[in-house]
This record gives structure tokens, sequence and C-alpha cells, in this order.
């Protein structure tokens, strides 16, 4: 491909995992379909990771619809050694904590070394990298994606990677030429191979000897460069088997694909204008072969910053999922790949709103336009995944959700669901149940951000005393609602107008309606929220009885 973020060689689609699906199709010829992902295990399990795995997951379903058989793979690169202290870390129920909170010298003291050979800090799995790959694996069966991990450790001890190894080491020169062209400090005696030390575990790059019949090299433990600091070796001269250490990442990339046989694999952009290039060029001169589809993804950030597991500025799957159904985040990463987004969470309505819209036009019950139709009927069936509706879901807004968030009497729930129009009289209980499901997200939301749907509905009366000016505006905007139960707006403009002919400053006013409905000084948009209830409570409360 040309342009790594030209996905596709047919004509337009609608939906971006089917131009992905075509380029596949033009490119490969048998089964299964190999498509994969891979991350190198540090920290948390973040949002982001997931970005490459729902990726490839929606072009893995495009191709299923097309009657292909596809295995979607995603490799922990876990043989990876440990460079740097990450600064989170979360247990199995997903607490994000820091380093102080669990045995931080488990890591501290195993710097340089595999991840699977690093104590877990929580104590609970076999190794830091397992437990990182749990994490994943849980997180990926949360928003079911059938995913298939592998674990680099695994292949280079069960002999997965042996043939790739040898390979490289037989063609060393060749090898060393090609990264060359795209490392620096490539000598004469480099040898891609990081042997482990057998004595102090560290992964060491000075190999001095390669023996390809004995399937083995000659080490050197010696210090190691990570970022800006350096992990010391402890200066052993030893042999160590193939198995016994790794490729480097611009060898073991595509020798993944190699032994995998990989067809298609989505990466982030940091990739393309690095790894990528050199991945491609090593499959070719290095292993001759070619290398799978590529296609290149945009990052997104969240709340603006970059999403990074070592800074400690991330949001896991299972807090998102506190906020959000699993349809409405997976529906998230339907977005076009080559545009770059922000998860805001403040603004997590207007995506809960995307959806809803998305849902409607699939139904039939919005019109839009034909791109737009065409997307949601192609999609849409992808984000639902295998709990597919017959009919269109009772689906209650997210704000006005949040709304009902303020109290937890279900019954009060249900009323003002129903009068605002968005809980249908006649529905089910299961309907109704379904609908209200996201009543908690959206209190989460409200109570993650602090926004103005935090508040708490004063289910008994307050203990508040009004002057007789505010007391009689009070009663009059009682006997409004009483007679004409207004929607919304026109109660809101009714609040203003009642103010005035009382005398009564309008910002006052508002102020008396939030103590008697939440005994605070300030709330959502008081006529809208009002009308939402039920009025015969509303009435009452008004007038001061309940």
């Amino acid at each position: 491909m040309g342009d790594l973020y030209d996905i596709g060689v047919g004509e337009h689609r609608a939906f971006w995992a089917d131009s992905a699906a075509d380029e596949v199709e033009a490119h490969v010829d048998g089964e299964p379909i190999v498509i994969k992902g891979g991350v190198s295990p540090s920290g948390v399990p973040h949002l982001g990771h997931f970005n490459e795995i729902m990726r490839g997951y929606f072009v893995a379903e495009a191709l299923r619809d097309r009657g292909h058989e596809v295995r979607q793979v995603f490799t922990t690169d876990d043989k990876d050694r440990l460079r740097k202290l990450p600064r989170k870390l979360a247990d199995l129920e997903w607490n994000v904590v820091g380093l102080g909170e669990v045995d931080a010298g488990a890591l501290g003291r195993n710097l340089g070394k595999p991840y699977t050979d690093i104590p877990d800090p929580f104590g609970c799995c076999d190794s830091y990298g397992a437990h990182f790959t749990e994490l994943l694996r849980r997180s990926a069966a949360a928003i079911d994606v059938p995913i298939e991990l592998v674990s680099n450790t695994e292949r280079y001890e069960s002999g997965g990677f042996d043939e790739a190894v040898e390979h490289v080491l037989e063609h060393r020169e060749t090898a060393r030429s090609v990264l060359g062209e795209f490392q620096e400090k490539i000598d004469e005696e480099y040898v891609p191979f990081f042997a482990q030390c057998s004595e102090c575990g560290h992964l060491t790059e000075t190999i001095t000897g390669v023996d390809l019949d004995a399937g083995t090299v000659e080490y050197v433990c010696e210090d190691v460069a990570a970022g800006d600091e350096t992990i010391e070796g402890c200066g052993h001269e030893g042999t160590a088997t193939f198995r016994e250490g790794k490729l480097p990442w611009r060898f073991e990339w595509p020798a993944q694909w190699l032994t995998l046989d990989v067809d298609f694999e989505p990466f982030g952009k940091d990739h393309a204008e690095g790894s990528w290039p050199s991945g491609e060029t090593i499959a070719r001169e290095v292993f001759d072969f070619e290398p799978p589809v590529p296609m290149v993804y945009e990052w997104f950030t969240l709340n603006g910053d970059a999403l990074s597991s070592s800074a400690g500025n991330l949001i896991t799957v299972d807090e998102v999922l506190e906020l959000l159904e699993v349809e409405v985040l997976r529906y998230f990463f339907t977005k076009n790949p080559k545009k770059q987004r922000d998860f805001d969470v403040a603004s997590l309505d207007q995506l809960v709103d995307e959806f809803d819209r998305f849902e409607r036009i699939y139904f039939g019950t919005l019109e839009a336009d034909e791109e737009e139709t065409e997307l949601a009927e192609r999609a849409y069936p992808m984000v639902a995944g295998d709990e597919l509706p017959d009919d269109q879901p009772v689906r209650i807004p997210y704000t006005f959700a949040a709304v009902l968030g303020m109290t937890d009497d279900r019954d009060l729930r249900v009323q003002m669901a129903q009068r605002s129009g968005h809980l249908p009289e006649g529905a089910s209980e299961t309907e109704m149940d379904a609908a209200l499901s996201r009543v908690e997200k959206a209190r989460a939301w409200a109570v993650r951000t602090d926004n103005e749907f935090n508040y708490r509905l004063a289910e008994t009366l307050p203990d508040v005393e009004f002057d007789p000016e505010t007391a009689a505006a009070l009663d009059e905007l009682a006997d409004f609602v009483a007679d004409g139960s207004p929607d919304g707006e026109a109660l809101q403009e009714e609040i203003y107008e009642t103010a005035r002919r009382n005398d009564v400053p309008v910002g006052d006013f508002f102020g008396a309606g939030y103590r008697l409905f939440l005994d605070e000084d300030e709330g959502p948009r008081l006529g809208p929220f009002l009308a939402a209830m039920d009025e015969s409570f509303v009435v009452d409360r008004l007038r001061r009885e309940r």
C-alpha cells in the first residue's frame, strides 16, 4: 500500500471496516484469515489498548459476514524487558492504585527482566505479565469481543519462534545490513538477539558467538540503556538457547507475522512512522515473505491529553462501562480510524446521543441521508453483537437519565420517564428495567464529573421558610402546574414570569425551587426538571405539603 491511511481498494464504503476487508480479500488466498494486534504489558490495560482490538474486531466481522473463516489473535509481548516503573497498576477487580499501595519492590528489583519473570505485585497471578494479560482478557470479555490471547513468552518456550530465530541468526549479516537502514549504531559485531542471563535474569544485548547447529548463543551480561536510565548487567558470561532469549522488536514483529500467518494488522500511527517501514522491509529482505495488510489508526486522547499507562492518564474499560452501555462503547470505535478523536468524559452525553441516533436510523425510526443509513445498517449489527434486538430498544436520553439518577425511588423514576415521554406507558417490566439501566450509568457520570446533574432529590420536605412574596409565588406556580400540565420550556418561562409578577428576584425564586426539591442552592434547569416529575408531587412540594 502507498498511503497507509488510504484503506480499501474498491468503491467507496460507508463503513471503514468494509474498505479494510476489501484490501484483505485482494491480498490473501487461504483461510483462516488471521487478524492480529499486540501490546507490551506495562502499567494498566486501558481504553487505548482497545483501539487496536476493536479495529481488528470490526474488520474480522466484516470478513466473517462475507463467509470467511477468521482468527483474531492478540499478542502480549510479555517476553519484553521491564524498562521503567509504571505510575499506576490495577488489581483484578480493576481498582487502580499507585506503586505505594502494592509490592513495588517486586518491580523495582526486576528491571531488565521479561514481564513473565517478574513477580505479580498483587501476589495473585504467576507473574506481572500474567496479571496484565488477565486484565486484558477480562476487558475483552466485558465488551464481548472474542480474541485469542497469545503469549510471546509461551511461544518462545514452546519453540514457536525457533525457525524464525534460527533464520535471522543464520542471515545475521543481511539482518544487520537491513536494520542499519532504520537504526543507528549497528556495527559489524551486532547480533539481532537478546539472551536472558542465567545469573541475574536480565535480557542482554551483547552476543559474542552463535552456534546454529547447537541452537545456542554466547553472551556477556552487560549494561543496557533504558531511555535516560541504565539497567546494570551482572557481567556473567554464558550460553543460552534460542528459547532462552528473544528477537529485538524490529525482527520479532515480522517473525510474529510469519509464525502466526498474519494477514492483517491495525496499529497506531507511532508504528507507521517507525516500526512498520522496518518490519515490512525485514519481512521481504530477511524472511522472504510478504507482510500482512496494514491499517494505521489515529490515537485518541482522554479529556484532551494523550492516554498513557506509564504517565497515569488513563481510563479502563471497567471504568467506562460504569458510565456507558457496552453497545455505546463499541459504537465509539466504529468512527473513522483516520481521524483523531477525544474521549471526553465530561461530554459523554453527546456520545450517547450519537449512538441513540445511530440506533434509530438502523431501525428506521429516524430519517437520515444515504451514507448515514448505509453505515447504520452495516455497522449496528456488529455493535449489537450476539444480542441484536428484533425491535428498537427503549432508550432514555442520557442527560434525562442523569436527572432520574437524582432519586433512588424506582416508581418515581418510572413516573418521571413516562411523563416526559421517554418511557412508553405500555412498556413491559423487562423494557422498563432495560431502559432504566442507563440511569445508574448516567448517575455515575454525574458524580464522576461533578456536573450540573450531580444532585439528589430531597425526597422529604426540607426544613425551609420563605418570605410572604416568595411563598405566594410558589403557590401561584403550583396552581399553574396543576392547571396546565406544562412541558419543560413552558414551565421554565413561567418560573420567570411568576417571579416578576410577585416582585421576587428571579435568582432568588429559582433558589427557592432548588431548596424545595434538592435542598441545595443550585441545580439543573428547573423547568424541565420539574416538568418531568410526577405532577401531584411537584404541586404538593411547591405548596410545601410534602
